[in-house]
């Protein structure tokens, strides 16, 4: 330690420092020495930190080893070594995996010294000869215990260790008292030393967080091979040791698996137990809460000022809503008044026309001249505009009846030729709109289509409805083989042709029906009543009936094999259905057919 220079002393340097030199460093010391005697031995790190701690505990160990001698020792089965309990064998039972090296040697060599066959021999007792006498467990007990592999094999499935788990009901009495033990002594199996433990009441969120993370990702050095029901030493060929090894790895595999199960499910039972975790959760939930709380606050708060906001802008349009309400109010009635002293206006002039006419006579001698003159009056009086009502009544006021003729005659003229143009400009603009039609519905290479094709195409869209496989294809196909005009209709023509006739008014819908069922009816009625004299229905076969004898064409069969698709077999008058739709073939050849 340096101490603390003093106000009146002087740094002086006496030699300046030499320069970096190249040093070859030879590795030694004891954390070397223990890297090359794991590497030897071909061990673990946790086997090496197994035996240094065994070694400090026996360097530290200065009390008298007390032993517990097993009362059975004598009676042990020596073939029943792998059940026996090798800490008891050799009066260790107090100590168990705690014991360490020398305790295990010198519990050994006592045990020894009082069961050694010669021994006992030499005090007068008869001794079983070979590997049956008792003194063999001794042996196997020293020679597991003393080997570290072998003896945390044995650890691994100690008799003694407790593996049940507590069950909820008893950790929600009383979490701290039932659990803390479990977790300390399942913290043998791990393989990190200096675990977290279980903790108080009043732990930290972070101390509890930190324990159940190390019990979630939990790394168990714990093993069962000592369980192994086959031994691979006595195997006597090279592929028995394999199926031994085999066999053994799989029960180990789910004894392991078993292991890390009661594990997990220890943790998890905690976890929903733990009064922390409920307690963390509520002030977690009071928390959010607050927030939520506080969040909903500001946007009420932002709501408001947008409301306030919105209504100010509702109130300013309101009022300036209602000022052009206002004015457009007045410039209504202001047009109504105009509008009604126009129409008195034009109703008195007209009144005036009409009543200059009927003095007149109408400028007619005959009855039926003055009934058309009339018409033709009451036609000036629709048309004609106020001022040219008041232009025609001042003509007439002052003219002779000649002159009040011509005035009229000439007036009607004009009328006239103006509603014949108007006419014809509709008629026109309908001959256009008829060829628009025309041009996008007609198919076929362009070609139009008569009153069988449109009927045809009507009867199509109702056989094959909505939903079928290639509807406008199918339909297509019908139209081909059953038109008369001979034109072929692609997709694309039925298409646009459906679509043009649901643009129709009703009047010409009701028109196509019409003529539709005329046909129908025409095509009926020439044929002669015949009497129903048919047998019940027999079995028929595919061959020898009567029928279409003619083979069937590609397009037939596709035609077939969509009805079927489209009509299942709860349809009713199915067969009828798929005969309409098959042309030149019957009920009875579509039956055949599908039979075949």
């Amino acid at each position: 330690m340096l101490l603390e220079a003093r106000d009146d002393d002087e740094t002086t340097v006496f030699k300046a420092a030499a320069a970096s030199v190249q040093v070859l460093v030879e590795p030694v010391g004891r954390w070397f020495e223990a890297y090359i005697r794991r590497r030897s031995r071909n061990v673990s790190a946790s086997f090496q930190e197994l035996e240094e701690e065994e070694e400090s505990s026996e360097e530290s160990e200065d009390e008298e080893l007390q032993l517990e001698e097993h009362p059975m020792l004598r009676t042990l089965d020596p073939k029943d070594w792998k059940n026996q309990d090798h800490y008891a064998v050799l009066g260790l039972p107090h100590l168990r995996y705690k014991a360490t090296q020398k305790q295990i040697k010198a519990a050994h060599k006592s045990i020894v010294l009082k069961h050694h066959p010669d021994k006992r021999k030499a005090a007068g007792e008869q001794i079983v000869e070979g590997d049956n006498d008792y003194f063999t467990c001794i042996t196997k007990a020293i020679e597991i215990l003393s080997d570290p592999v072998k003896r945390r094999a044995f650890d691994s499935v100690d008799p003694t260790f407790d593996n049940s788990v507590p069950s909820k009901s008893e950790g929600k009495e009383s979490f701290f008292e039932v659990f803390a033990p479990v977790f300390e002594r399942n913290a043998r199996w791990s393989s990190k030393k200096h675990g977290p433990s279980l903790g108080t009441m009043d732990s930290s969120f972070e101390e509890v967080d930190n324990f159940y993370s190390f019990w979630y990702n939990f790394d168990s050095w714990r093993e069962f091979s000592y369980l192994d029901e086959e031994e691979k030493e006595k195997a006597e060929c090279r592929d028995e040791r394999r199926w031994i090894e085999k066999q053994n790895r799989a029960s180990r595999a789910q004894r392991k698996k078993e292991e890390m199960n009661r594990i997990r499910t220890l943790v998890d039972t905690a976890y929903s137990c733990d009064p922390r975790i409920k307690k963390f959760k509520e002030e977690e939930k009071a928390r959010k809460e607050a927030e939520k709380k506080a969040k909903a606050e500001a946007k009420k708060k932002e709501q408001e000022e947008k409301e306030r906001v919105r209504q100010a802008e509702l109130e300013a349009a309101r009022l300036a809503k209602e000022k052009e309400e206002e004015e457009a109010r007045q410039a209504a009635q202001q047009a109504k008044k105009e509008k009604e002293i126009q129409k008195k206006a034009i109703k008195k002039e007209r009144q005036k026309l009409r009543t200059t006419c009927k003095n007149w006579n109408y400028f007619a001698d005959s009855e039926a001249d003055s009934v058309k003159m009339m018409e033709e009056v009451e036609k000036l009086c629709d048309r004609l505009e106020l001022t040219s009502l008041q232009s025609l009544n001042e003509i007439l006021a002052s003219a002779s009846k000649e002159d009040s003729k011509a005035a009229v005659e000439k007036q009607v003229e004009e009328v006239n030729a103006q509603l014949q143009k108007e006419k014809d400009a509709e008629v026109q603009a309908w001959q256009a709109a008829r060829s628009a039609e025309q041009a996008s519905g007609g198919g076929g290479g362009g070609k139009g289509w008569n009153e069988d094709d449109l009927q045809l195409l009507i009867k199509a869209v109702n056989l094959f409805p909505a939903g079928t496989n290639a509807r406008w294809e199918v339909i297509a196909n019908y139209m081909n083989l059953h038109s008369t005009s001979g034109m072929k209709r692609t997709a694309k023509d039925v298409i646009n042709k459906a679509k043009n006739l649901q643009k129709l008014d009703p009047l010409q819908k009701d028109e196509i029906n019409r003529k539709a069922y005329e046909k129908f009816k025409k095509e009926h009625t020439s044929v002669p009543p015949s009497i129903d004299n048919a047998l019940p229905s027999e079995r028929f076969d595919a061959t020898g009936s009567d029928g279409n004898t003619a083979p069937w064409t590609t397009e037939e069969q596709k035609l077939l094999e969509q009805a079927l698709k489209t009509y299942p077999v709860n349809t009713p008058e199915r067969w009828e259905k798929i005969a309409d739709a098959v042309p030149e073939r019957s009920k009875k050849d579509c039956m055949k057919r599908y039979k075949v």
